[in-house]
C-alpha cells in the first residue's frame, strides 16, 4: 500500500553527468564540483506542500548498471530524475535508454519522471539541443528542464520540487477509492488535455525550461 507521507526518488545517470551535484545543490545549496564515488548515497529530507508534510528519500546511484543493481533501483523509486550531460551526447543517449527501461518496468501510474540536462553553463561545448531534450521528454510525457548545478541553485530547486509536487499528487490519486476516481474523470481529462492529450488523440509537450 502506498505511504502517502513518503516519497521515494532516484536520480540515475550516467558516469560524470553530475548526478551527486545537482542532488547535493537541491539538498544543502552548495556546489561541490568533484565527485568520486563507487557506491550509492540515500539522503532524507522533509518537504511541506499545502500544510502536508512528506518524508523525501532520494537516492543517488552510481554505476548502477555496471554493479548490477539498476533493477532494484528502478523497482524502489517511486519518481525518477534522469540526468544527462548538455556536453555528451552519450549521457543524452544513455538517459533515453533508461526512460524506456522505466517504461517497460512500471505502469505509467506508478511513478513521475523529470528528465534533467546539467552544464547548462557549458554552452559552448554544447552537444545536445533544448530541442532535443523537449522531444524526449515529449517521447515519454515526463517534464523536462535543463540546469546549471554549477551555477544555478534556483533552477535545481524548482526542477526537483517540480518533480515532488507531480509526484505527491500521483500518490495522492492513486489512493482514491475507485468511486472517487470515477468521479474525478472530467478533472483527469481536463489535465490530460493540458499535460497529455488534445483532442485528436495526439500527446502535447510537457512543460519545460532552461535555466
Amino acid at each position: 500500500m502506498t505511504n502517502l507521507n513518503k516519497l521515494k526518488v532516484v536520480v540515475i545517470g550516467s558516469a560524470k553527468v553530475g548526478k551527486s551535484a545537482v542532488t547535493v545543490r537541491y539538498l544543502t545549496k552548495r556546489y561541490i564540483g568533484e565527485y568520486s564515488s563507487a557506491r550509492d548515497f540515500l539522503y532524507r529530507h522533509s518537504v511541506t506542500y499545502d500544510n502536508i508534510t512528506t518524508e523525501v528519500e532520494i537516492m543517488d546511484t552510481s554505476r548502477c548498471e555496471k554493479r548490477g543493481c539498476l533493477y532494484e533501483h528502478l523497482r524502489w523509486g517511486d519518481a525518477f530524475v534522469v540526468v544527462y550531460s548538455i556536453c555528451d551526447k552519450a549521457s543524452f543517449e544513455e538517459a533515453a535508454d533508461y526512460l524506456q527501461q522505466l517504461t517497460k518496468l512500471k505502469l505509467p501510474s506508478y511513478y513521475t519522471l523529470l528528465l534533467l540536462g546539467n552544464k547548462s553553463d557549458l554552452d559552448h561545448a554544447r552537444e545536445i539541443s533544448v530541442n532535443d531534450g523537449q522531444e524526449l521528454s515529449f517521447r515519454y510525457s515526463c517534464q523536462f528542464y535543463e540546469v546549471s548545478a554549477a551555477e544555478n541553485f534556483a533552477g535545481v530547486s524548482l526542477a526537483f520540487h517540480s518533480l515532488i509536487r507531480e509526484a505527491r499528487s500521483t500518490q495522492l490519486f492513486r489512493a482514491l477509492p475507485m468511486r472517487r476516481k470515477l468521479g474525478v474523470n472530467s478533472v483527469s481529462k481536463a489535465l490530460g488535455n493540458i499535460f497529455g492529450k488534445n483532442s485528436k488523440g495526439e500527446r502535447k509537450k510537457r512543460p519545460s525550461l532552461s535555466i
